[in-house]
């Protein structure tokens, strides 16, 4: 499989309040129907199983069970908006029905009609469209970081995007009305950490400009271009421990993080401690030479390039 997601503009640009574990199984949904043609039509449910979620999102599989549990529970309730070209709304679910299976580690699930219409009926003519591999937004931990990236997706031709009217921009990451109500923790902890973790995970790199009416922001229009090279480059070196001193507080925590999610450090795990948790321990395990050096090749692969 290509692992590709490919989604209508209109519902790229959907008003949406889903978090990172309900974005994943969609996103892994869009892929998986398109590409098996299941779960387009009520009588043929798709099947999402943990072993392929894990796959897809470098997360062990206890961790892949928890979050198709947790879709099975909160994904159906989950609504969103489409603008449609008259201007009148659409509102819809993004599945129709959900079975998980206990003790199988699956769930079938169906979406619906409006989904499928904008997952299927894309021809890059008539119905414009936005597409990525799935690897791009892997490793994001900000739910902020994916809705981000597929708006910027649809400009990636063109290198900029529109001005995003603040209001609707909210809307569109998924952010309550009553969420970080104030500017400057909007700025730090939604735009800032989704730029940060596109800048470091995805293929592209972005900036972002603010547009003012008098001294209120009232939105914001981004830059966007393709790395030279999207592949994680590797450092050469004879002795890792060299780069040590170079990390950063803020890089530790960043980098811990990504490592929590890599399949390889699952030796690491204790089994039982959330993602969370277990990023915690590696940040400590990073402040130890030893262990720097020990971790190092799993930095290289999540993209540490110290200067």
């Amino acid at each position: 499989m290509s692992d590709l997601v490919v989604k209508s503009n209109k519902l790229v640009q959907a008003l949406q309040t889903l978090t990172l574990a309900e974005t994943r199984v969609i996103q892994l949904a869009i892929v998986d129907a398109r590409e098996t043609g299941k779960g387009l039509h009520s009588s043929k449910p798709l099947e999402l199983n943990a072993a392929r979620f894990a796959k897809a999102f470098n997360v062990s599989n206890d961790a892949a069970y928890l979050t198709l549990i947790e879709a099975e529970d909160s994904l159906f309730k989950r609504q969103f908006t489409i603008t449609n070209d008259d201007g009148t709304l659409t509102k819809s679910r993004w599945i129709q029905d959900a079975n998980y299976r206990k003790g199988e580690g699956r769930i079938l699930v169906t979406l619906t009609r409006v989904v499928v219409e904008h997952v299927t009926r894309i021809d890059g003519f008539e119905e414009y469209f936005t597409s990525y591999h799935l690897k791009q937004t892997s490793l994001f931990s900000s739910v902020y970081a994916v809705r981000l990236y597929e708006l910027l997706m649809q400009w990636k031709a063109i290198g900029k995007t529109p001005q995003y009217e603040l209001k609707k921009f909210r809307e569109q990451l998924g952010i309550g009305i009553n969420e970080y109500p104030r500017m400057e923790p909007f700025k730090r902890r939604v735009l800032h950490v989704a730029i940060e973790q596109i800048n470091e995970s995805s293929d592209i790199i972005v900036e972002y400009e603010q547009h003012k009416k008098g001294r209120s922001i009232t939105g914001f229009s981004f830059t966007l271009k393709k790395k030279k090279d999207a592949s994680t480059k590797v450092i050469q070196t004879k002795n890792p421990s060299d780069f040590f001193s170079k990390m950063t507080d803020s890089q530790r925590h960043l980098f811990a993080n990504k490592l929590s999610r890599l399949p390889e450090m699952n030796s690491y795990s204790q089994g039982t401690e959330s993602f969370e948790q277990f990023a915690v321990r590696i940040a400590e395990m990073l402040k130890n030479a030893q262990k720097f050096e020990e971790l190092f090749p799993y930095l290289q692969k999540v993209g540490f390039q110290p200067a």
